[in-house]
């Protein structure tokens, strides 16, 4: 395994390229509260959201956009599973009292101990919350993208579902890659030397 990067938090973050360990927590999904792994969505590609805090201000506005997105993600066969240091019980009470939550249909992991925070390198130990990280995992396991953001600056499900457009053509058509922001139907690259000094 390849050694951790470490921020200035002190957190560790994953590495690219690395297999991501197989975690337990509890979700709050179909009005049900129930335990969930890492591994039983194995053979879809998946993206764990980090966020802060329910009950909070810019966390709705970026899962509803989920939410709202939801379908198209689903078409991808990638699942989505947003998580904070909230428990599953206050999940289901955002749910039940939030007109923007109300439209989410996937899993909200609820991980109180911080356990995935730490893992992912996004857990604010002073606060007891985690950053905005977002992760790309295959169906494999292996991590393939992230970004984390101040909890000040929100993020877009448009450009997710870019990056796994990317991470998808990427994964399936070997020795393309795709320049900067690629979207399906555009050109690809072939890396090679008749390339270099041309671009």
């Amino acid at each position: 395994m390849n050694e951790q990067q470490v921020t200035e938090s002190g957190n560790k973050l994953p590495v690219i390229g690395q297999k991501m360990e197989d975690h337990s927590f509890e979700v709050f999904h179909a009005n049900k509260i129930t335990k969930k792994k890492i591994s039983d969505f194995k053979g879809k590609w998946m993206v764990l959201f980090f966020y802060p805090a329910d009950f909070t201000f810019v966390c709705p506005t970026e899962l509803e956009e989920l939410a709202e997105n939801y379908a198209t993600f689903k078409k991808m066969g990638v699942e989505i599973l947003s998580v904070s240091t909230d428990t599953a019980f206050v999940h289901k009470a955002w749910h039940d009292n939030s007109p923007a939550i109300k439209k989410i249909t996937f899993p909200m992991v609820a991980d109180p101990t911080a356990k995935l925070c730490k893992e992912y390198g996004v857990y604010i130990p002073e606060e007891g919350l985690a950053l905005r990280g977002t992760f790309i995992i295959d169906p494999q396991g292996v991590l393939k993208a992230f970004e984390v953001h101040d909890n000040s600056i929100g993020r877009s499900a448009q450009e997710l579902l870019r990056k796994l457009e990317a991470a998808q053509f990427v994964q399936t058509h070997k020795g393309q890659v795709c320049p900067a922001s690629w979207k399906p139907g555009a050109n690809t690259l072939k890396p090679g030397v008749n390339l270099i000094g041309k671009i």
